[in-house]
């Protein structure tokens, strides 16, 4: 009599976690081997942040700071800037990605390996975590270094600074995974994502000034993520002047949390509602 005996996997949390943290690995090395994806969300930023600053070189109406110096227009489309980055390596980059992944094969070839969908999850949003930290960094040495943009230095700015980009980053990575059902395929992928992404930064006081914008549109722009994500990131690095000119008159930092918050939750049953996993008899 023979005895048959059948080794199986036993996917524990600490293997999902291993298997994650190798996938970001992963994730990282490839995304910077893509030399579109590299330009059009992790220097996009960087290189919009220079052409307002030369378009709006001579221009004085952003306001001014308590002892009355103009706000340079690099200061204040560095937080713009911030929240866009955000944006782009969290939402728009991972909805193309895995749309791309699911159009091409990738998915289906990924589900036949000890990787689980957890682990998959950890690598891509672990990267848009990492590129998106060397992102706000090079954003904020370059605003400093070349533009002479005045940097907060009391702990309490940069404590929010924290939460906000922290909070920003799971909120618009989640939204990317579940935004990444929307394009019929890998090639629609950027047709469809990127118009989206276009609309909120016009809408949301990213590209123009959020007061400028009429009032029924930033009660639209209101509903969506960006707009509290720019505005939490304005509250670190604009003079307390500025808030006059938001809505409300003030950075209302808690509604930035729960509208950020509220955002993640519905992300979170996006991508639960929407992803598959596409086995190989699928």
């Amino acid at each position: 009599m023979t005895a048959t005996s059948t080794t199986r996997t036993v996917v524990t949390p600490a293997r999902i976690v291993r298997n994650g943290i190798s996938r970001i690995r992963y994730e990282f090395l490839t995304y910077f081997r893509q030399g579109d994806a590299v330009f059009f969300t992790f220097l996009f930023p960087v290189v919009m942040l220079t052409i307002f600053l030369v378009a709006f070189s001579s221009s004085n109406f952003f306001g001014t700071d308590a002892a009355g110096h103009s706000v340079s227009a690099a200061a204040y489309y560095l937080p713009a800037m911030l929240a866009a980055g955000v944006l782009l390596s969290g939402l728009q980059n991972l909805a193309i990605d895995i749309a791309g992944e699911k159009s091409d094969g990738t998915l289906k070839r990924l589900a036949g390996t000890p990787l689980s969908v957890t682990s998959y999850f950890i690598g891509k949003i672990g990267r848009a975590l990492i590129t998106g930290i060397l992102q706000a960094a090079l954003l904020i040495v370059l605003a400093k270094v070349a533009f002479g943009v005045p940097i907060p230095t009391d702990a309490a700015r940069w404590a929010t600074l924290s939460w906000v980009f922290l909070l920003g980053v799971a909120t618009c990575a989640i939204l990317g995974i579940g935004l990444s059902a929307l394009p019929r395929s890998g090639k629609s992928a950027s047709a469809v994502v990127i118009p989206i992404v276009l609309v909120l930064q016009f809408i949301s006081g990213v590209y123009l000034p959020f007061s400028n914008l009429p009032g029924w549109l930033q009660n639209v722009a209101s509903i969506f993520p960006l707009k509290w994500l720019a505005q939490g990131m304005r509250s670190v690095f604009l003079p307390s002047t500025l808030k006059a000119a938001e809505v409300g008159g003030s950075w209302n930092l808690p509604g930035v949390a729960i509208a950020l918050g509220i955002w993640l939750v519905v992300g979170l049953i996006l991508a639960r509602l929407t992803f598959r996993w596409i086995r190989k008899d699928g």
